[in-house]
């Protein structure tokens, strides 16, 4: 049998041969192989992976209904930039932007509001950022005032896009320390790091690491007494990567939108609680002036003079209609009972992990679908085990739970994080904490403490049998 010949649709997928070669990782194969083949050979690389709805440390949607599965699929190879040759992609992008910011409480008259599609909310932020950079330059500059010191102000829980927006755009990240009496952002504390070229402070909804949020209105409230008395007009940008699709459903009355005057922009993830698979992002501002004109970027060679706004070009239309369907599938009545579900799901995992004597909560409240836990600090003198071991034993029931350590300052505390979306059932939540109790458990017998160990590999000894642990 030569064995370059090319294999036929006749050939039977696990009999071609691409299934009796390693997979390709440095040079392309000399000879292609059956569409079947291909399909087969990457989709059996992804099995050994965690089930994406038992991934429980990404915060990204994993489930959306076959409808809309099937309309993103249907648009797959559709370019958003390309707004003359599909137009109607446009519009609903920007009655995506409108929907948005009115659900944020936007003061902006016009009938369409200010705002952008990113990749994902690190594009938003990113966009954020610059707008408050640009802004702030602008006004140094009129000012007749050097602007090459700027610099930017949150808690130490930030997302890592910050980080990286600030390297890039060259601009000090000023970050106040959490500590165990203080959990989320000190407005006091943030304010006293600010100064005549602080761009903006970024509080935050939904943190990363903890999934509280921090109190907006009360910085707000703090920095218009601040803006007043130095005469600076230090903004507030909000990165609600998961809160801006959770609290205006779970918690409508709470203010920490554009119902507060130094709110200018605010960045969320429509793949993360905006229930739509990744990736997409939207960032959307006060108003037209809190956007500035450099910006935008116009294009002709797309057959129409088109502007743009984004770090990115060309991306996906496929997110776009997928967020408008779930808008026009769910409206407020739907977002509310799933994103309450998602809510009931994690305080009731939260209750029953609080109670086990092992474990400690982080906090005594859940703000978002998401949540942290540590080891007691007195369990965890004598403890054998370790978070991490935790971790390593739910993989093995395909659970994905992270542990990590917490940001500077306290970065002694190790935690596990749950982060629950829509798909988790209360039925999955007690399989998973059957899946901890047992795990624990298991630890426990394996690990007695020194003297008991002792006497009970003596008494094992005496009788004359192999201890074996």
């Amino acid at each position: 049998m030569n064995k370059h010949k090319h294999d036929d649709l006749s050939t039977e997928v696990y009999a071609t041969t691409a299934m009796r070669q390693a997979a390709p990782s440095q040079t392309l194969p000399e000879k292609g192989t059956t569409a079947q083949a291909a399909y087969r050979l990457v989709k059996d690389e992804t099995y050994a992976q965690t089930r994406p709805e038992l991934n429980l440390a990404t915060f990204v949607t994993t489930y959306m209904e076959e409808e809309a599965t099937r309309l993103m699929n249907e648009a797959i190879n559709i370019n958003y930039i390309d707004e003359t040759e599909y137009p109607r992609v446009a519009l609903m992008c920007g009655r995506c932007i409108n929907i948005i910011a009115n659900l944020w409480n936007t003061p902006e008259k016009n009938e369409w509001k200010t705002g952008a599609v990113g990749i994902g909310s690190s594009e938003a932020c990113m966009l954020g950022g610059v707008a408050a950079w640009l802004r702030w330059r602008q006004r140094r500059k009129a000012q007749g005032k050097p602007c090459d010191k700027p610099n930017l102000v949150m808690s130490s829980a930030y997302q890592v896009v910050w980080e990286k927006f600030c390297q890039l755009w060259q601009i000090e990240l000023r970050t106040v320390p959490l500590t165990a009496e203080c959990l989320t952002l000190d407005p006091e504390k943030a304010l006293a790091m600010c100064d005549e070229n602080t761009i903006c402070i970024v509080p935050i909804c939904g943190v990363t690491w903890t999934g509280l949020n921090d109190d907006v209105e009360a910085l707000d409230k703090a920095l218009e007494a601040y803006n007043k008395k130095t005469g600076y007009d230090i903004p507030i940008h909000v990165d609600a990567a998961s809160g801006g699709f959770i609290l205006p459903f779970t918690n409508p009355s709470c203010k920490w939108d554009f119902r507060l005057k130094w709110v200018y922009s605010i960045s969320t993830s429509g793949h993360k609680y905006g229930l739509v698979y990744p990736g997409l992002g939207w960032v959307v501002w006060r108003d037209k002036k809190a956007l500035p004109e450099e910006m935008s970027f116009s294009v002709n060679y797309l057959g129409a003079s088109i502007t743009q706004v984004g770090l990115n070009f060309s991306r996906p239309a496929a997110q776009i209609l997928g967020q408008y369907y779930n808008f026009v599938r769910y409206g407020m009545e739907g977002y509310r009972a799933i994103q309450q579900t998602s809510m009931e799901v994690a305080r009731y995992c939260h209750e029953q992990i609080g109670k086990m004597n092992c474990f400690k909560n982080y906090s005594k409240e859940v703000e978002n679908p998401l949540f942290i836990w540590q080891m007691c600090p007195n369990y965890e003198k004598t403890a054998k085990w370790t978070l991490y071991d935790l971790q390593d034993k739910l993989k093995q029931s395909g659970w994905m739970i992270p542990a990590y350590t917490m940001p500077k300052n306290i970065e002694q505390m190790v935690v596990m994080r749950v982060v629950v979306r829509q798909g988790m059932s209360r039925d999955m939540a007690d399989m998973l904490l059957t899946d901890i109790r047992n795990a624990v458990e298991e630890f426990e017998q394996l690990h007695y403490p020194t003297e008991t160990r002792l006497k009970y590999e003596k008494q094992i000894k005496q009788c004359g049998k192999v201890f074996t642990h």
